[in-house]
């Protein structure tokens, strides 16, 4: 007990050091607040979506992503406009943008409606549009897990939504060591199911969180019961709740870390509101434990990776420790 007793404040010294050292350097590096220059998303997404509606969606935000091109152009924002400028390259289709800040966006691969199985990324740190296509966040990502799905299961209707829905907090932020963001980040995630179910009830559904994005998805289920079949996190520091029955889900849910993650030594504690808890991938949490390779902490989705095969198996249904794909049964 006294051991245990010890490990445990050494653990929450720990936590409290990193939780100074990002607040110095948050202090250091923030500048004086500048007018934000994009506008407000104006695209009319008050309608409940349905099948007909999606298509009338996909057209009202691609009007607001060309708003915050022409934007981006008058105001010499180079990085923004070869990222905008990619955004309305032809088949890309978004349910939601917002340019303001960091930035929002929410894509779709595949058919929405018509698929069997949808799976959903909610990307962890550092997210924005600035980086969104990259695979190491939430658009390259999801669209190198619809890829990956379609050669696993090419008879499959399949779709992919990359859900960066929230502002994802930054690494050098005090936010990052505090799941107060992912409070308000779970609510958004839990309305944008309910409206992927209004447009397929039929489908099966997962959701893959990496990183931070675990921490919604913890929040997310501990609230109310998601409709999800397959819940996987990795790279996570933790999910808010002890263990996996303390989420409200029917979902299988699964944990993985690959060898070269960093987080394996984030402190796994909760101390005067400030870490995430339980290591999902500790036998404790009760998870399905998964092999996630050797890569780094953003390489769980890069093309190619034992990884990102790993998932798209879970995606799919199937059990990634089988010797061959199987699929959960109806």
């Amino acid at each position: 007990m006294g051991r245990r007793s010890t490990r445990q404040e050494s653990s929450a010294r720990r936590i409290l050091l990193v939780a100074l050292a990002i607040l110095t350097a948050s202090t250091l590096t923030s500048g004086a607040s500048t007018p934000e220059p994009y506008a407000a998303p104006v695209a009319a997404v008050a309608e409940s979506l349905s099948p007909p509606a999606l298509e009338r969606r996909y057209q009202a935000v691609r009007e607001d992503i060309g708003a915050a091109l022409t934007t981006a152009r008058r105001l010499g924002d180079d990085q923004r406009v070869r990222v905008l400028s990619a955004f309305l390259g032809s088949g890309r289709r978004f349910l939601t943008f917002d340019g303001r800040g960091d930035g929002k966006a929410v894509e779709v691969h595949g058919d929405l409606a018509r698929a069997g199985r949808i799976a959903v990324v909610v990307p962890g740190a550092d997210g924005e549009l600035d980086n969104y296509d990259s695979w190491k966040f939430a658009g390259g990502g999801a669209k190198a897990l619809y890829g990956e799905m379609r050669r696993t299961a090419p008879g499959e209707r399949v779709a992919v939504v990359a859900w960066l829905g929230y502002d994802s907090p930054s690494v050098l932020s005090p936010v990052i060591l505090t799941d107060g963001r992912a409070g308000d980040a779970a609510r958004g995630l839990r309305r944008f199911l309910a409206e992927l179910r209004e447009v397929n009830p039929a489908a099966r559904y997962s959701l893959l969180a990496h990183s931070y994005g675990s921490v919604v998805v913890g929040k997310a289920a501990a609230k109310d019961e998601l409709a999800v079949d397959e819940i996987a996190v990795f790279g996570s520091p933790g999910t808010s709740v002890d263990s996996a029955a303390d989420l409200r889900t029917r979902a299988r849910v699964w944990a993985g870390r690959s060898a070269g993650d960093w987080t394996e030594y984030v402190p796994n504690v909760e101390f005067a509101g400030v870490g995430f808890g339980t290591d999902p991938t500790d036998a404790r949490f009760g998870a399905l434990r998964f092999d996630a390779g050797s890569g780094s902490h953003s390489e769980y989705l890069k093309p190619g990776s034992p990884s990102l095969r790993t998932l798209a198996l879970i995606a799919l249904g199937h059990d990634p420790e089988a010797g061959h794909a199987r699929h959960q049964d109806a």
